[in-house]
Order: structure tokens, then sequence, then C-alpha cells
């Protein structure tokens, strides 16, 4: 079995279900919210753990009840917590989530109290499959050089100096829309095919490997055959909440791809993921098993 190594951010979420966006100075009654743990990297862990992948999370925790949850949650699933270091001078992050049911987007209010990497710099395993967030940018980087030959994702979503630096070490740099838009320059219009080609080219040309750029609810974009696709995802008519989507999707991308499955068929697993876990209050509790995904490959011509 192939391993896995997830390294980057970890916190705790706690998800408000509301109708709509609150109005400042007033009272809002809500029905009870979600918690779990979160973070892009410790979310694709635990997906790449619930789906059967030997699979090791790297990053920092406080030693308190947050990170005691996130503990319990990842034991669940049998991910490796070898390297997960708990740290008592930082408070495990925590993510005020608000879920907005009339259109199914979100909005994060992150507190941390400082920003902590973790100490340990050396990793005694090779992974044969890494997957970072820029969030530990300095033991991604040491991974990912002293592992030239494993499969390396990174998931790019959003637009930052360390990020930028280990999109030159990874095989596949899966990147949101928004990232693609402040590096490039360009404004990317999804109906605009030119502005999805240059912001892709000038990515390709910097930086040489493979692209994917996730639209959201319009699907992927990414080169299949000499041939620049956009792969639609499933359409949700009634999304509920699209925390965590992302990082679902490139877990998914992280198993399909490591597990053999064509660029397209991983673009498109990974983009049925993502549209399973908006239907779905937070994050982990939306996962979809590897079994829902497949089965709706061949139940919707998407």
């Amino acid at each position: 079995m192939k391993k896995v190594m997830c390294i980057g951010h970890a916190a705790y979420d706690i998800t408000l279900p509301v109708d709509h966006y609150p109005i400042e100075n007033t009272k809002m009654r809500i029905k009870p919210g979600v918690e779990c743990g979160g973070g892009a990297a410790a979310n694709a862990a635990y997906l790449l753990s619930k789906w059967h992948m030997e699979t090791h999370f790297v990053g920092v925790i406080g030693n308190d009840l947050y990170g005691n949850r996130i503990k319990e949650e990842f034991r669940q699933v049998k991910t490796n917590m070898d390297y997960l270091e708990v740290s008592n001078t930082f408070d495990t992050t925590t993510s005020y989530i608000l879920a907005n049911a009339s259109n199914g987007s979100r909005t994060i209010i992150v507190s941390r109290n400082k920003n902590e990497e973790v100490k340990c710099q050396s990793i005694t395993i090779h992974p044969d499959v890494v997957l970072v967030d820029g969030e530990e940018p300095t033991i991604s980087k040491k991974v990912l050089l002293e592992n030239p030959t494993c499969i390396s994702v990174l998931d790019a979503g959003n637009l930052k100096d360390s990020i930028v630096e280990l999109c030159n070490y990874v095989k596949y740099l899966v990147c949101s829309k928004d990232f693609a838009e402040e590096y490039t320059k360009v404004k990317i219009e999804v109906k605009d095919p030119q502005t999805l080609l240059a912001a892709y080219q000038k990515l390709k040309n910097d930086f040489h490997n493979t692209i994917v750029i996730t639209l959201g609810e319009a699907g992927s974009y990414t080169e299949i055959e000499s041939k620049m696709t956009i792969i639609p995802t499933l359409k949700v008519t009634n999304p509920v909440d699209s925390t965590a989507a992302g990082d679902i999707f490139h877990g998914a991308f992280t198993y399909f791809i490591s597990n053999d499955y064509s660029l397209y068929r991983s673009i498109r697993l990974a983009n049925i993921a993502g549209a399973i876990s908006v239907t779905k209050l937070g994050g982990k509790n939306s996962m979809p098993s590897l079994k829902e995904v497949l089965e709706l490959e061949h139940s919707y011509d998407i």
C-alpha cells in the first residue's frame, strides 16, 4: 500500500447555519451547528484515511480541548499521528463558519493566537504520495526535495510567498481560481476561454508541472491530451454549505491520481466528491465514501 503524507494546517471548525448573512447589531436565532476538525491538509488526511490509504499527517495543534478532539477524529480513521506536534504555547486554530442556507456560501472567521510551524525537521519515512497546503512551508519543502520521485500535490488556495515557492517542487499544482487570478494578474471569466488559457499558460510557463485550476460550481480546468478542457462537476440545486469542499476535492484528487486513475478521471471524480460535500453542513461529516463517489460517476451525465 502506498504511504501518503499530508503536511499543513489543522484547525477546529465551528459551523453555524444561518438563513441569511447577519445584519450588524441584531440578534439571530439558529438551529444547532456542527463542530469538527478542519484545515486543508488535515481534512485531506482524514478523507484519505477514511478511504483506507495509509496516511500520515504532519502539522501542529495546541495542547487543549480542540486539539484533543482533532486527535480523536484522526484516531477513529487510523491516521498516523507520529508527526502531529502538540504545542503548549500555541492554541489550536479555531474557525467560526457562517453557512448561509440561502445560497450555500460560507463566511469564515479564523482565530489564531500566533503562527506556529512544526519543530521537527527530520521525517524518517519516505512517502509515495505527498499533499501540502503551504501552511508548513519549511518541512513541506524538505520532504518534497528528499522524495523527488513521489507523487506530489499542492493545494494552492490563496496567494502567499510560501505557497508560490512550493509550486516549484510539486508534480501537480492544483490551485483555486482566486490563486490563479492573483498570481497571473488575469481576470478569469469561465465563459471566456482566452482568460482561462492565459492564466493556465502563465502558471505552466513559470512552474512546468501539471496545472489544474478549480472553478467551483463550473468544474476544473486543465490540459487533457494536448487539449484545454473544463471538466464539469455535478450540479447541486440546493447547496447547504461549501465548507471543506475544496479540501475534499484535493484529498480525492490525490487518492485517484496516486491509484493510477487518469488525470481526467481523477479530476472528474474529485469534482463529484466536492459537489457531494456541499449538500451537508460542516466539513468532516460531509465527506462522501469512496463508494458514493464511484457510483455517482456512472449515475450522472456530467
